[in-house]
């Protein structure tokens, strides 16, 4: 049947997505070492001349988005700077706007798609590409061009960090911010919007109240209550994922005694 048959190719052409994404990453490891990495790095992450240094994050956009051109995947080049940032080849604040940039160039092959359809329904499928190119367009404006603005490096930084030390929080981020907490989101909007505000009203307020009381702990902690300086007051399991950690090395280390 259709169905059995469109399962078989959806698998197949993932797990011919992964392993290509996997080889391409262990293949460059493998040859961006010694002296290959020190040029690259020396001339990636090199900044303009004084008086257009400035533009060198829009130039890394420019660059980012033709290499996105000529492969026609974001994922590819994306997957394939990923190494290069393990290795201190690129900063993670070069690699920012050529992912940026990146976004962009994802958009044209929608453009190239709409441009090739039909007389009657040209408009709307140019319409509905252009609206995915000002979506990235409108992205680059909030979070790139005011240094304070650019939280996604902080954040990468934070994640990055967490991972490092907890292995299996990358799987965690990956299954609560793409598929429980969208699936709760659009789960809430079914039953209204005025439900939709009751919930995310009040759970917007408590995370930027934990943000404001994280920010004032690490820069000015003298501003809080004694109690309020620290998250100690809280439940272990509140505040720090060890309790998590060892449930989870507990479970890993059960399933292999048993294999």
């Amino acid at each position: 049947p259709d169905l059995v048959v469109g399962l078989v190719l959806l698998a197949g052409s993932l797990v011919v997505l992964c392993t290509c994404l996997i080889l391409l990453v262990k293949l460059l490891n493998s040859l961006l070492k010694g002296q290959v990495a020190k040029a690259i790095q020396k001339v990636i992450n090199t900044d303009l001349p004084h008086p257009l240094s400035w533009l060198t994050g829009y130039f890394a956009m420019v660059v980012g988005a033709g290499m996105t051109f000529v492969v026609q995947s974001s994922s590819v080049f994306t997957s394939a700077i990923t190494p290069l940032i393990g290795l201190g080849v690129i900063s993670i604040e070069r690699a920012y706007p050529l992912t940026l940039g990146s976004n962009i160039g994802t958009t044209t092959t929608a453009i190239l798609a709409a441009l090739a359809s039909p007389g009657d329904k040209l408009a709307s499928s140019f319409q509905i590409a252009l609206c995915h190119f000002f979506f990235n367009i409108s992205g680059i404006l909030l979070w790139y061009p005011l240094p304070f603005t650019r939280l996604p490096i902080r954040m990468a930084k934070a994640l990055g960090e967490r991972t490092a030390k907890y292995r299996w929080f990358a799987v965690l981020y990956l299954i609560v911010c793409f598929l429980l907490l969208p699936s709760l989101i659009f789960g809430i909007s079914m039953a209204g919007w005025q439900a939709l505000v009751g919930v995310g009203a009040p759970f917007l307020g408590l995370l930027f109240f934990v943000g404001l009381v994280n920010a004032l702990q690490t820069r000015s902690p003298g501003r809080l209550p004694k109690w309020l300086q620290t998250w100690d007051f809280l439940p272990t399991w509140m505040h720090s994922l060890q309790p998590l950690d060892r449930l989870i090395t507990r479970a890993t280390l059960c399933c292999t005694d048993r294999c």
